[in-house]
Formats: structure tokens, C-alpha cells, sequence
């Protein structure tokens, strides 16, 4: 399954079919005269973020997840519109692509952040999407349409997934726009492509990235001799590129000042990452050893640490191990070394010192989302559920959105044998993955289980009375 934008076009034709206002957004009046309100983006974006959030095809790696989301907003913080809610995830893909969606919605692939050869690239690309979403693209081709396919713009976060929840549906969507009139009304223009070119790299050179990074990246995609896998680059079917439109861009690089932009950490550690979850584990370690006998690469410390997970991966924690020592005997200090440290004792099955590098790893990385889930997920596993429980109560306050919180939250419960507040924690998850249904049924069962003190209990009943209230009035259903 691609979860990219030529997808979504292609199942989005299978909805376009009248709704009324009361199913989910306002009457929207002349769409010759207006476009997608703010607020109707938002439902939009919550609905992608929805189906987002259910798939399996999204990463959930902590780091790599923190990496694209600071990089994006990094651009973001540079652009006309510091005020929208962008929203960055990554798609599980080889294929290299990335695609926007109404209300800041931005996906990019796993392909495309393995096939850049440094950070500016992935930045450039990064800084096109954002440029579609300020300048409102995918609303002003939309209010070109009729009022219904707009209203039927909610259902794309079930377009993004349906190919992996049902098969059948998205070969005959794709079946259906195969005949591209759809495809035609939908895709970008020239002139917004151009458009996103040229935002794109005011951003990038805004926030402080070498320019030369978005032709050089598209030239690459163009020459297509660095696909992965074997997969066509995805981005070239939905932002087409010309000669004219490369040419275009470097000329407004070479009007620029010179910058030379050395690649974060993150992106070197990130990148690597992604290479050592590709395939076989043991290919994958061959891969980072033949790239340290021959030289090939940018970054050595990248090399060792990709190295490290890949052993890792293939159950090999001696080899692990020793890359960690080269590590800290030749590359500075970082979270993402913190955490393998305590992830390779957890391997020996090193209880005491799984849980000492954990402790000192939040010492000096106390945001570190992958040590947080990293140290609570090994104290569940020791049977310390109380210690477990402050862990996430210390640290939620930092990632108040973030689901996996209180499923942690619930894990723990669940052991003690506290049903209300295993159910209250598993249904506050539900509402930050954008599921209301599963919410309500989740605290109607906490507060049926019988087994809190009347504080508890009041405050799972008026919890619940709010949830009813979101997921019954159209208004405010996300």
C-alpha cells in the first residue's frame, strides 16, 4: 500500500457523491466565490489525522517520528503562516514522496529521507509542501468544483487508508481514475507548482538551509537513478517536473548568496536509522560495513550507529555493543546513543544496568520521548507499575497530545487490576488518536466498572458526558 497523494486522488473518487451540512461540515455557499475555511480544514485535517493514527504503514519510532516534526516546523516558524497547526508524519514507504493536505497536514516517506544526500534536500521538499498549504492550493482548487465534492473533501482521511483496510475498494478507485479526469481536476498546476517552488525556497533560505538543496533534489528525482527498491519516485506523478521548472528554480538559487549548510546530527542519525530497518537485518549490517571499509559516506558516526541497529535487529548485541563503545569513544554525546546504550542492556537482559542508562539518559535528555517510553516500557516488564505510572505522570505534561502516553497509562493499570482507570487512560488514547467512538465506549466502560472512589467516578461521568456531546454534535466533530 503507498500512502501518497495520487492514492488518495484516486479512492476520493469513490465519495464524491452528495452530503448534507448536518453530516460533518457547515453549508459552504457559492464555492465560485469562496474556499475551504479555515475551520474546515481543520476537520479535514483531524479526519486524515484519524485514519493516520490507525494504520500501520506510519512510523512510530519516537526519533524519527521528533526529527521530521522539528525539522517541519523549523521551516514552518519561517513561513507566511506561523499560526497554522502543521501537522508532520512519516509513512512507513520506500517510494520516494511527500504530499500536503488541508489544515497543514504534511506526510513524508521513509524513501525520500533515505534517497536525499543531506538534510537541505529533505528541507526543500518539506518546504514545496508547506509552500501548497500557505498558499491554499488544494482550497483554491477545490472552490474551482462543485459544493459537494468539497463537502466530500472530509472523507480523504479515509481515502489515505483505504487500500490497507480494504483491498478491493482502492483497486477499483484506482481503477476509476484511470481514465484521469479526476486526476486532472485535482493535481496542481503549473503555476501552483511554480508557486511552491518559489515559497518553498524563501523558507528554506529563512530558516537557514542551503537553497541548491530543492533543484539539486529535484534533478536527482528527474535522472531517476536513485530509486529504492526498485519503486518509481511517487513525487514525480504528483508535482510533475520539466526542465523549465528545474531551470526556473536554480536561477532564482544562483540570484541568492552563497550558503553551505552542514546536516544536523538528527539527519545523519535519523537517515541511518531508516536504512537499518530495511530489509534483512544481516543486509542491512553488511551494507554499513562495506560502507566503512570503502569510505563511502558523509558521516562515519552514522555509519557506526546504523551499524549498531542493525546488529541489534539480527539479535547480534555483541556487535551492537562495540559499536557503542566506538561511539562514545569518537562521536559527541546524543539522545538517540542514550537510548541504544539502554536498549542493548535490555538485549543482555542486564535488568540493573537497563535501568541505571535509562535513568542517566533522562538526566541529560530529559524531552527524550524514546527514553521515556523506552524506561516506562522496561519498568512494566519488571512488574514496577508504580514507578512506571510517576514516570508518565512526570513527563505527560511535555507531550499532552500524545496517545502512547496514556496507553502506557492503561498498560500499567491493567496489571494493578484497576479497571476504571484502565479504561479511563485507554479512552483519553482513543480521543488523542482522533477516534471519538472508540473514546465513548472505552469511559461508558469505566464507568460502569464499579471499582473507583467517588472522585474517580465523577470525574469519568463528566469526562464521558463531554465526549457524547463532541461525538454527537456535527459541529464540533472532528
Amino acid at each position: 500500500m503507498k500512502l501518497v497523494y495520487t492514492s488518495v486522488v484516486a479512492v476520493m473518487a469513490l465519495f464524491f457523491v452528495p452530503v448534507s451540512p448536518a453530516d460533518g461540515l457547515p453549508d459552504l455557499g457559492d464555492v465560485s466565490a469562496t474556499v475551504l475555511s479555515p475551520l474546515d480544514e481543520k476537520k479535514i485535517a483531524d479526519q486524515i489525522m484519524r485514519s493516520v493514527m490507525a494504520s500501520d504503514d506510519v512510523e512510530r519510532d519516537p526519533e524519527i517520528q521528533d526529527y521530521v516534526q522539528q525539522l517541519g516546523m523549523r521551516l514552518v516558524a519561517a513561513s507566511s503562516d506561523k499560526l497554522l497547526p502543521f501537522q508532520f508524519f512519516v509513512v512507513k514507504d520506500n517510494s520516494i514522496n511527500a504530499f500536503a493536505m488541508p489544515g497543514g497536514v504534511v506526510g513524508v516517506h521513509t524513501g525520500l529521507i533515505v534517497a536525499a544526500e543531506n538534510e537541505s534536500e529533505v528541507a526543500g521538499v518539506l518546504g514545496h509542501e508547506i509552500g501548497h498549504v500557505v498558499q491554499r492550493h488544494l482550497a483554491r482548487m477545490m472552490a474551482q468544483q462543485k459544493r459537494d465534492s468539497i463537502i466530500s473533501m472530509a472523507t480523504i482521511g479515509l481515502a489515505l487508508l483505504a487500500a490497507r483496510a480494504n483491498p478491493q475498494l482502492a483497486s477499483g478507485a484506482m481503477m476509476s481514475a484511470s481514465a484521469g479526469s479526476l486526476q486532472k481536476q485535482l493535481d496542481y498546476t503549473r503555476e501552483h507548482e511554480r508557486e511552491a517552488d518559489r515559497v518553498g525556497l524563501q523558507i528554506m533560505a529563512d530558516a537557514g538551509f542551503d537553497t541548491r538543496g530543492m533543484p539539486a533534489f529535484f534533478e536527482i528525482l528527474q535522472r531517476g537513478t536513485r530509486f529504492i527498491d526498485g519503486s518509481a519516485p511517487s513525487f514525480l506523478r504528483t508535482h510533475p517536473l520539466t526542465t523549465e521548472r528545474i531551470a526556473d528554480v536554480r536561477s532564482r538559487v544562483e540570484q541568492g548568496a552563497y550558503r553551505q549548510v552542514q546536516d544536523s546530527a538528527e539527519f545523519q542519525y535519523v537517515r541511518a536509522k531508516l536504512l537499518a530497518n530495511l530489509g534483512p537485518a544481516r543486509q542491512a549490517m553488511e551494507l554499513f560495513r562495506n560502507n566503512l571499509a570503502q569510505r563511502t559516506y558523509t558521516n562515519e558516526a552514522a555509519q557506526h550507529y546504523g551499524l549498531a541497529i542493525a546488529s541489534l535487529r539480527a539479535n547480534d548485541v555483541a556487535t551492537a555493543a562495540s559499536e557503542l563503545i566506538w561511539l562514545k569513544q569518537n562521536a559527541s554525546p546524543h539522545a538517540m546513543f542514550a537510548s541504544l546504550a539502554a536498549n542493548i542492556e535490555v538485549a543482555k537482559q542486564n535488568t540493573a544496568a537497563a535501568t541505571r542508562l535509562f535513568q542517566q539518559g533522562l538526566e541529560h535528555y530529559p524531552r527524550s520521548r524514546a527514553l521515556i517510553f523506552g524506561y516506562a516500557e522496561h519498568l512494566l516488564r519488571l512488574g514496577q507499575t508504580d514507578a512506571a505510572l510517576n514516570l508518565v505522570a512526570e513527563n505527560i505534561d511535555l507531550y499532552p497530545d500524545d496517545p502512547y502516553f496514556y496507553e502506557l497509562r492503561s498498560k500499567a493499570y491493567t496489571m494493578q487490576g484497576k479497571r476504571l482507570l484502565r479504561h479511563q487512560a485507554q479512552g483519553e488514547a482513543y480521543v488523542r488518536s482522533y477516534n471519538l467512538p472508540r473514546a465513548v465506549e472505552q469511559m461508558e466502560l469505566a464507568a460502569k466498572a464499579g471499582d473507583g472512589d467517588f472522585y474517580q467516578q465523577s470525574i469519568v461521568e463528566a469526562r464521558l458526558k463531554q465526549l457524547r456531546l463532541l461525538l454527537n454534535d456535527p459541529k464540533d466533530r472532528g
